[in-house]
């Protein structure tokens, strides 16, 4: 049981949830720029202005007034419009993944500083440049970047002049945008990610409390131009570099049936399906499943679909399939009295798991069982491009930060990865999430950190931004020199 010698080590972000500098270098507003800030109990808001001129808010699946526009309010916090300042501290943020050993670093491009309205005929030349720079930078330490291109980052001007991706004109945008960055960055970039997490339209019904049936259809509908559009970049890439490597991004959250109860099981299958297995499907598959008819007939799809999609789907099927995995949920039919939710899934409390201090299961035998799921049903190369645990980190008084419940979620996912990999899994990468503190995409918060990195940074936007390397900075160091081998707890802490 040993990783590959050429195995991709290495960490994760976003743009929106680390770059801030919202406003800097010709940047576009997107959806992420009118999204306040929230707590576990405390939801995330877009706010807007109405046809009057009167400022108000709005739950994510709720529908905007009539009139109104998505807008930067005054007397919200916006986390996102600085987060953690990548934008100006990327080198000495490079400078410690270099340290830690990375071997790759995921993250994403923010389409709104390429082409800030989505709509431009020619490309913005400073976010261009920012990009190149990162890019040098990453290059200079011999890291690889894997690119996400879109990482839940539309640009507002085509939600609210067309209604993102509900209209089929965003994949001409999408269109534009890729070639671009493609030509641009070509010997800079190998591996390319479409979409982040393509699949959470496709369980928004399942996660959000009272989700409104109507919306369902439009969400299926969205998804299909994001196929094709995905299809589209998959095509253009291999046009415009052979060496490119272009993946789908899946939230993979397997559902375990709660009871032997066949119903459940029944129950299960058909969550996954529809949430799940529906794009990876048409995405690695090239064509729509046998079951996808059910689904839109279910929910009253009625889906625009030509003869010119389905031959895009079919000559852009990826070429790897790369997930996030934090945790499984558990299906039932029968009443229960304890459920949980977490990243894109909800379901019935699990007896034999434990749980974070924010309700996510921890099961490292999941993620084996993912990823032996996803091999036998797609055999394409698989890396896993999110995983980690999210806690309250404390910063003592001489810096340092104490953090063995997250060296031992770690542990356990990597010998859980080692496991896939003896049972025949052809992983290729590791890159576990906000492998520096970030702001928090369920609840807008800092206080719930993931990294190796503690930023010093507060929910209010308060803090230095200075950086301090945990205990988990440290281990992790020595997982990756030693290819995975080592997965020892420090004895001190």
């Amino acid at each position: 049981m040993k990783f590959p010698d050429n195995f991709l080590w290495g960490g994760a972000t976003a743009a929106n949830q680390c770059e801030g500098g919202f406003k800097e270098g010709g940047k576009g507003l997107s959806e992420s720029d009118v999204k306040t800030a929230g707590t576990v109990s405390e939801p995330r808001y877009i706010t807007y202005m109405d046809k009057n001129g009167t400022p108000g808010k709005m739950l994510p699946q709720e529908t905007l007034p009539k009139g109104a526009r998505r807008a930067v309010l005054e007397g919200y916090h916006y986390p996102y419009h600085d987060a953690i300042d990548f934008y100006h501290r990327y080198k000495e943020d490079i400078k410690l993944f270099a340290e830690m050993g990375f071997k790759a670093f995921r993250m994403s491009i923010a389409g709104t500083r390429i082409y800030p309205k989505g709509i431009e005929e020619k490309p913005n030349q400073e976010g261009l440049d920012f990009y190149r720079d990162v890019f040098l930078e990453l290059k200079k330490y011999n890291i690889e970047p894997i690119v996400t291109i879109q990482h839940y980052d539309t640009p507002l001007y085509l939600i609210e002049e067309f209604g993102g991706w509900n209209s089929r004109k965003c994949i001409e945008y999408f269109d534009k945008y890729t070639t671009t960055i493609f030509n641009e960055y070509k010997g800079l970039v190998k591996y390319w990610i479409t979409f982040n997490e393509i699949n959470c339209a496709a369980v928004n019904k399942d996660f959000r409390p009272n989700y409104p049936f109507e919306k369902i259809k439009d969400d299926y509908q969205s998804l299909h131009y994001k196929f094709v559009a995905s299809a589209r970049a998959v095509k253009k890439a291999h046009e415009i570099d052979r060496d490119y490597i272009v993946g789908c991004m899946i939230a993979y959250n397997p559902a375990y049936s709660l009871t032997c109860d066949p119903k459940d099981i029944l129950k299960a299958q058909k969550q996954l399906q529809e949430g799940t297995y529906i794009c990876g499907d048409v995405m690695a598959q090239g064509e729509y499943p046998y079951y996808a008819q059910q689904i839109w007939k279910k929910y009253n799809v009625e889906l625009d679909c030509t003869e010119e999609d389905l031959a895009d789907l079919k000559e852009g099927c990826v070429d790897i399939i790369t997930i996030s995995y934090y945790m499984s949920t558990c299906v039932t039919t029968h009443k229960v009295e304890s459920t949980v939710s977490g990243n894109l899934s909800m379901g019935a409390k699990n007896p034999y798991l434990q749980y974070s201090e924010y309700g996510w299961a921890m099961d490292p035998d999941g993620l084996r069982y993912s990823l032996n799921e996803l091999y036998a049903r797609y055999r394409k190369p698989i890396i896993v491009v999110e995983n980690g645990l999210g806690c309250q980190d404390k910063l003592e008084d001489d810096g340092t930060v104490h953090d063995p419940y997250r060296i031992e979620y770690l542990r356990n996912h990597i010998a859980a990865m080692k496991q896939a990999i003896d049972d025949g899994v052809d992983l290729i990468g590791y890159t576990p999430w906000g492998c520096i503190d970030l702001v928090s995409a369920s609840t807008g918060e800092m206080k719930k950190r993931y990294g190796f990195i503690y930023v010093d940074r507060n929910n209010d936007g308060t803090g230095t931004l200075n950086r301090y390397k945990k205990d988990s900075f440290n281990w992790y160091r020595k997982v990756i020199a030693s290819n995975g081998e080592d997965l020892a707890l420090d004895a001190e802490h």
